[in-house]
């Protein structure tokens, strides 16, 4: 299964560190997102040039996981993302 879509952050979204909460946290217009663990290390993978099918390759090796358990729960958060509008696919 590949996935070559690109996600990027749009403008006026950024991750940034919370420290009142001591988490990592998406913010846009109007809206924050906490994000766990593991919420965390799929988006700071996301750098608007490697494709979900990379990123899940990536997180695949770095917690030694089968890359096909990965790869469609990382689509499903970013596409999660993607209808909140914190996140957008290159063309």
């Amino acid at each position: 299964m590949t996935d070559a879509r690109i996600f990027f952050l749009p403008r006026g979204v950024r991750m940034r560190w919370d420290g009142v909460r001591g988490r990592q946290v998406l913010l846009g217009p109007e809206r924050a997102l906490l994000l766990d663990e593991i919420g965390h290390a799929v988006m700071a993978e996301v750098d608007g040039e490697s494709s979900v099918a990379v990123i899940a390759g990536r997180l695949s090796r770095k917690f030694e996981a089968p890359v096909e358990v990965i790869q469609p729960d990382v689509a499903e958060f970013l596409d999660g993302l993607l209808a909140k509008r914190l996140l957008e696919v290159r063309p």
